[in-house]
């Protein structure tokens, strides 16, 4: 795997990067960085990419506030830095409000939609009487792991756990309560209709955060998705469930690339007589 960085307008990225094939880039969530995609780089046929947003880990701080919109533009950017052809896209948490922006504001951007855990499209309000508690995660370490391991209850692995707390604490400081406020202010639902390409939800079942009215509000906002509920995990199946994940990915990946052999097939047929 390899760690690299690019430029885009406003900021720089850092990214890991792994295998060959398919591009697929993958949005963490809110506190989260690149790392949350670690154990999942390894998808036969595919070349995984997975950025640090501007405001985490080790890209640089917005100039602006947060904002899903920003970080979306960034995405794209992102991806046109790098030169990549309609990568799949994959969001997790907030990453997945700013996938759903990023493919609504330009939908030949990418192949597909991979929405994990995802804030739904009509937005994910934080009551201002909560904004205390997310100061408090910024300043207090304790309290910072107590919250995040609530978002990952079947994850079994205090090192790397550790390793996620400390990439949390590295996030912006107006970004705290900026992307609570970005989250509660995000609105795509009438946008999605218009994505036409192929949308796979998944959800787990011990998500205490994300509720299954929440991933199935995300299903009927698009004409084309599909929900996966994976059962022994809670809000982060990328490091919970690696395997299901990577499993669910990859069959996602390899149904874009038969429909569009199908696509091409039925271009290519010679028409028959009285055919128009």
């Amino acid at each position: 795997m390899r760690i690299l960085a690019v430029e885009v307008p406003g900021a720089k990225m850092v990214y890991a990067e792994h295998g060959e094939g398919q591009p697929v880039v993958c949005l963490h969530g809110n506190t989260g960085s690149r790392r949350w995609y670690e154990r999942v780089m390894e998808v036969p046929g595919c070349r995984l990419i997975a950025p640090d947003l501007p405001n985490f880990g080790e890209s640089s701080a917005l100039a602006g506030p947060a904002d899903i919109g920003s970080y979306a533009q960034a995405a794209g950017s992102f991806i046109r830095a790098l030169g990549l052809e309609r990568p799949v896209l994959v969001g997790h948490s907030l990453g997945g409000a700013v996938a759903m922006s990023a493919a609504v504001r330009e939908p030949g951007l990418c192949s597909g939609l991979v929405l994990v855990d995802s804030a739904p499209p009509s937005g994910f309000p934080t009551p201002e009487e909560r904004h205390p508690l997310i100061e408090r995660m910024r300043v207090d370490r304790e309290f910072l792991s107590a919250a995040l391991k609530a978002t990952v209850p079947a994850l079994n692995d205090p090192g790397f756990f550790s390793r996620l707390v400390d990439d949390a604490a590295r996030m912006a400081e107006p970004a705290w309560i900026g992307n609570a406020r970005a989250l509660g202010s995000f609105r795509c639902t009438e946008a999605c209709a218009g994505f036409l390409k192929p949308v796979l939800v998944i959800w787990g079942r011990g998500d205490a955060i994300v509720s299954e009215a929440m991933a199935r509000e995300t299903v009927r906002a698009f004409p084309a998705a599909r929900l996966q509920i994976m059962e022994r995990v809670g809000h982060s199946p990328i490091v919970e469930d690696p395997s299901a994940f990577v499993g669910a990915l990859s069959a996602f990946v390899a149904s874009l690339g038969r429909a569009e052999a199908r696509a091409n097939g039925a271009q290519a047929r010679p028409r028959g007589k009285g055919e128009k």
